[in-house]
């Protein structure tokens, strides 16, 4: 057991709907009987911390944002029994007991006794930080974008200190989200079709995962061309521009480049409900499979019904069906070995106090990722 005391830290916090980000101090409490109180080395922004900024799903503020991101362990709750100070772990946002119906199950990984929640607290219905005496929410269970943290150990992944760990990160959610997509969820077959609608962080690992499971056609849809040498980078094939022919549809486009059938997989990356449907029509009939993966701000969507009904299969997944205690272990080694691309996703690293500068550069069209760092890297290299 560690014995410790609140700590006053930097992090970034939303004050209200569509509110600007602030780098706050905040108190950030010992952790409880489960838990871990992480000091975070490395955070990166995510399309999900803007979904929450607005107040969507649920209008919980003030908030901490992050949840992407790599730590070591400061200290530990007495019941913890799996990690030790200094260890080096990813917060997670789904948990795995290993025993319960879903976690015994090969169709699902969203955990019944450790569930997936967006109410901001931990799982015992409270807080572990603060702002100048009022409770701040969590994002999920996570809130990395934090010099410290608190996490349920049921929450938490540990990381072999031999990993990149400015790329660990990544693997919290996006990336291994589209990565497990594909290889986990739908395991695309070898030979077989791909299209990818939308080519950031979720998108590229989706590449990355029908890439290694041999698919032979992987084609990414973007808008911003500079997705194209990225994708390419990635194993991606083929790539559409739905602004270079504005007459035609997406699902037109990809049926071009497929001899007018279609793909076997397709996977949309980018929450705009819209593109479900293009989805569904960009693949084959009868057999046709679509995941949703990106996070969309509506509650509820359009779908073409025929689509749908000549035989296609939609389905959603949260972090691409992959469990985080038995199963991103595995996408961890095959990052450490250099099996899959994800150094190919960081392309901005900024200190926590430049979070304007790394927000601006998130809309640049040449970034993918943008690491603001709580403390500097010579910090994390003297952890070792």
């Amino acid at each position: 057991m560690s014995i410790s005391q609140a700590i006053t830290c930097k992090a970034v916090v939303c004050w209200g709907k569509g509110e600007p980000w602030k780098v706050e101090e905040i108190q950030v409490e010992p952790p409880k009987a489960t838990e871990v109180r992480v000091k975070m080395l490395y955070a990166s922004i995510c399309h999900t911390d803007f979904l929450f900024s607005t107040g969507f799903p649920l209008p919980l503020f003030p908030r901490v944002l992050g949840h992407e991101g790599v730590g070591v362990v400061e200290s530990v709750g007495d019941e913890v029994k799996e990690f030790k100070e200094g260890d080096i772990v990813i917060p997670t946002y789904i948990g795995e007991c290993k025993k319960c119906e879903n976690c015994t199950s090969e169709m699902a990984n969203l955990c019944l006794k450790h569930p997936f929640t967006i109410n901001g607290l931990m799982p015992d219905g409270s807080s572990r930080m603060s702002i100048r005496g009022q409770k701040l929410y969590h994002l999920f269970t996570c809130s990395t974008m934090a010099e410290y943290t608190v996490v349920d150990a049921n929450y938490a992944v540990k990381v072999d200190p031999g990993i990149d760990l400015s790329l660990a990160g990544f693997l919290s959610c996006g990336y291994s989200s589209g990565f497990g997509a594909a290889w986990k969820e739908f395991k695309v077959e070898k030979g077989s079709s791909v299209a990818v609608f939308g080519l950031g962080a979720v998108g590229l690992g989706v590449v990355d995962g029908a890439r290694i499971q041999g698919a032979a056609k992987i084609i990414g849809i973007d808008k911003n061309p500079y997705r194209k040498d990225k994708g390419e980078a990635f194993g991606m094939t083929d790539f559409i521009n739905p602004d270079d022919e504005p007459n035609k549809s997406i699902s037109e486009l990809v049926k071009e480049m497929t001899h007018g059938t279609g793909v076997d997989y397709g996977f949309e990356c980018t929450g705009v409900t819209s593109l479900l449907s293009e989805a569904l029509e960009a693949t084959k009939l009868g057999k046709g499979k679509v995941m949703a993966i990106g996070a969309a701000m509506e509650d509820k969507v359009p779908l073409n019904f025929l689509a749908i009904a000549l035989g296609r299969n939609l389905k959603g997944t949260i972090f691409g069906g992959i469990k985080t205690k038995s199963e991103l272990p595995i996408i961890l080694d095959k990052c450490k070995n250099k099996q899959l691309q994800v150094d190919q996703l960081l392309t901005h690293q900024v200190m926590l106090e430049d979070l304007d500068e790394a927000i601006k550069l998130l809309k640049q069209p040449d970034c993918v990722k943008c690491i603001p760092i709580p403390i500097t890297i010579g910090q994390v290299n003297n952890l070792f």
